[in-house]
């Protein structure tokens, strides 16, 4: 390496552990971090406008194949918008009643909370369970119509 790196390399070691005296250790990485953000946002910005400026626009060499109409099929049950059931809301209040009872057990019984901290860690557990059964409800749901239609597809095939 030339001479002149291993400076470069000293004033950045130098700069680090002045930052790090000032700033701290934890603020010197959230500097770095920060840095490192900015570099990779306009490295992006510079390949993106490399390749489009680069990009061949003439539409005559495109493919002959890619201007063929494809054959239309109907939509799925899974790309057409609707419901997702009653089990969606019944599971996510399920979820729900069962998170704030135990979460507010928990607290009374094994934290030995006051009854206002309860009563708000009661309804945080409920939110966290609610969520849990909507998310459990909505996956059984999706999996359940993705078999029902590829059972039926394989049939019809």
């Amino acid at each position: 390496m030339r001479r002149i790196t291993y400076a470069w390399l000293a004033v950045v070691v130098g700069v680090a552990c002045a930052a790090i005296g000032w700033l701290g250790l934890a603020g010197w990485l959230a500097l770095v971090v920060l840095a490192a953000s900015v570099a990779m946002h306009v490295a992006g910005n510079a390949i993106g406008t490399r390749l489009r400026d680069a990009a061949d626009r003439r539409l005559e060499r495109a493919s002959p194949t890619a201007a063929l109409p494809l054959p239309r099929h109907s939509p799925t049950h899974l790309e057409r918008r609707s419901s997702l059931g009653r089990l969606v809301p019944v599971s996510a209040g399920i979820g729900a009643a069962c998170g704030g009872v135990a979460g507010t057990t928990a607290l009374l019984g094994l934290a030995s909370a006051s009854i206002p901290g309860a009563a708000l860690g009661g309804i945080s557990s409920a939110i966290i369970g609610g969520l849990f059964g909507f998310l459990a409800a909505s996956f059984i749901e999706i999996v359940r119509t993705s078999l029902r239609e590829a059972l039926a597809a394989e049939r019809e095939a």
